[in-house]
């Protein structure tokens, strides 16, 4: 019975992660844009120090200014790809798992397979933005750093299931991840922004991994609460979308449940005319 249970996730999780690949406009942002948005943070911003409290400890930090961008950019970047990738896969397959689960294909598994290749894209995508931002400069605590971007992607990824679960045009869940992600470190970015130190950004949904991150590149202090804070957000986004897979296809076999249990009711009936109609002589 477990082997069979996990034939089941295996196949679920290798069919996932086939969609993502497929994407191919999904690769052509992780190979081109990564590097690209990181690059232009570095090169475009002065590399004067920038004076900035760091409001998960109060420490007063001078990070160089590109610096500090660059992992604002890379935040930015991994959140909008994976949550992309994400919307994307369950925008285009919701039909199908819609099918698989009419089918009778167990919806646990379809949606542990959705994690899992969360897990794996936010994972690889961390690790790939990590390493080039390690080229530029020597970021404090490098794995602290990958934790913050894995765990940013990974709340975007889930939003993007949200949404792709929720929305009914392409258009709109793009926009909304857009959105969504620029006005988030837009306004975290003490370079960019005069409401980095306000109180209301605590509440957005990368803070955790925008603390973390800046920890990671520019203080010895470890910061894995607002590691914490961020899995929050994933956990919230994450239910979100789990309740909207479930309800559709919950709603696709009650559908399908009546239509049958009404296709057996007109057969009755048309049996019973049948059979009380005047047999001709």
């Amino acid at each position: 019975m477990r082997r069979h249970h996990l034939l089941l996730f295996t196949t679920a999780t290798r069919y996932a992660l086939t969609e993502h690949v497929r994407n191919r406009f999904a690769m052509l942002l992780v190979a081109l844009f990564i590097p690209l948005w990181i690059s232009l943070a570095y090169l475009s911003i002065p590399n004067t120090p920038a004076r900035i409290q760091l409001r998960a400890t109060g420490q007063v930090l001078s990070p160089r200014g590109n610096e500090l961008t660059e992992i604002t950019g890379a935040l930015n970047a991994v959140t909008l790809i994976v949550g992309f990738m994400m919307f994307a896969a369950t925008f285009s397959g919701g039909g199908f798992d819609r099918r698989l689960a009419l089918a009778g294909y167990p919806r646990v598994h379809l949606i542990l397979a959705k994690i899992a290749s969360l897990v794996l894209a936010s994972a690889a995508v961390a690790a790939y933005a990590t390493a080039l931002i390690c080229l530029s400069f020597a970021p404090r605590r490098p794995l602290l750093l990958a934790a913050a971007l894995f765990c940013a992607a990974m709340t975007y990824g889930a939003l993007g299931v949200a949404f792709g679960s929720l929305l009914r045009r392409e258009v709109e869940g793009m926009f909304a991840i857009v959105m969504t992600s620029t006005i988030d470190l837009a306004l975290q970015n003490p370079i960019a922004s005069s409401a980095a130190n306000s109180p209301l950004i605590s509440f957005l949904p990368s803070y955790g991994a925008m603390q973390a991150a800046t920890a990671a590149g520019f203080s010895t202090t470890p910061l894995p609460g607002y590691l914490a804070i961020q899995l929050i957000w994933f956990t919230a986004a994450a239910l979100v979308g789990l309740l909207a897979f479930h309800r559709r296809t919950r709603n696709a076999l009650h559908r399908t449940g009546h239509l049958w249990m009404s296709g057996r009711r007109d057969d009755d009936r048309r049996e019973a005319v049948t059979e009380d109609a005047p047999r001709g002589g």
